[in-house]
């Protein structure tokens, strides 16, 4: 962590998201000077920033940071939670208050955007930061290790599978509009995603096999793995006799990854990351945005080539 106490503002405080930040911003010992969202139900921020001014007007909140501006007590950072669609708009927020910018995945719904911003760090001397917390998770770093340290010429054959069930409320909500969310694989694989790239390195190839606005499968091919990939938020595709709502599952060579454990704490050692100076940027963020951003738009091939199993029975067949 830095030596002195950073300022903070954050933009989302009402989404699911958000307390992981407060949160965050709280263990590493900063503070929150300010909060927005247009939704009012923010009484969270009461268990982290009581203190903290909140806003449902961003015209209010840009006046507000200003003003902290011109007092002498500017923003640090700007901590990003709003819907996928307007992460853009509010990274060139932040890095136009002169504050560094801490964003939720994905950062862009396009890749062709993160040049841009690119350009916009160059301009202003701020940085942006992902949130890309699986490469800080315990069993996911101690794979990498494992994989970077084995044969050279290895390809591993994978299967990642990610049920996390929604209501009727998500395909209502923007996270049922593509255009405003990515669609599926943007909205709940990119981390995935980004693991899987920074665990086995360049994607090669992608084929999609299914696509629809509850459930995603394909196969991605990289340099050190062939991965069968299948997401869906559809409760009818969780495992026969499954008693929690969601399901994670990745089997390497046939054995399972067990990494259940050790989610709780991942945005604080984000928080702790960037702080001291590292942190994951525009650049890193570029592979899983390009690979979701190809398959949204892809033609999905049916059960042809290397499917999840789980497709044959997404389309019904024995």
């Amino acid at each position: 962590m830095t030596s002195s106490p950073k300022t903070f503002a954050l933009i989302g405080a009402a989404g699911y998201i958000a307390p992981r930040h407060m949160k965050a911003i709280r263990e590493t010992g900063n503070s929150l000077a300010a909060a927005l969202d247009p939704n009012d139900s923010v009484g969270i921020m009461d268990s982290y920033f009581p203190s903290a001014q909140f806003f449902t007007e961003f015209e209010r909140f840009d006046r507000h940071v200003d003003n902290l501006r011109r007092r002498g007590a500017p923003v640090d950072f700007m901590s990003i939670c709003s819907p996928n669609y307007l992460h853009d708009a509010h990274m060139r927020f932040a890095l136009r208050s002169n504050a560094d910018a801490i964003c939720e995945k994905p950062l862009v719904l396009n890749p062709r955007h993160l040049d841009a911003l690119a350009d916009i760090e160059k301009e202003t001397g701020r940085r942006i930061y992902n949130v890309l917390q699986l490469r800080l998770h315990p069993t996911i770093q101690e794979l990498h290790e494992r994989i970077h340290n084995g044969p050279a010429d290895k390809v591993y054959d994978v299967d990642l599978s990610y049920v996390t069930s929604r209501g009727h409320w998500y395909h209502t909500s923007w996270k049922g509009n593509a255009e405003k969310s990515g669609g599926i694989a943007s909205n709940i694989g990119v981390h995935f995603f980004d693991m899987l790239t920074w665990v086995f390195g360049k994607q090669l190839g992608s084929t999609v096999h299914v696509l629809r606005p509850d459930v995603a499968a394909g196969f991605l091919l990289f340099k050190r793995a062939r991965v069968r990939w299948f997401l869906s938020i559809n409760a009818d595709h969780l495992p026969a006799g499954s008693t929690q709502p969601s399901f994670r599952s990745i089997l390497i060579e046939g054995e399972e990854l067990n990494f259940s454990e050790g989610f709780t704490d991942l945005h604080t050692k984000c928080y702790r990351d960037v702080l001291a100076g590292g942190g994951s940027g525009l650049m890193d963020a570029r592979p899983a945005i390009e690979a979701v951003y190809e398959i949204g738009r892809a033609t999905p091939v049916g059960l042809t080539g290397e499917y999840h199993p789980k497709c044959r029975e997404v389309e019904g067949v024995a």
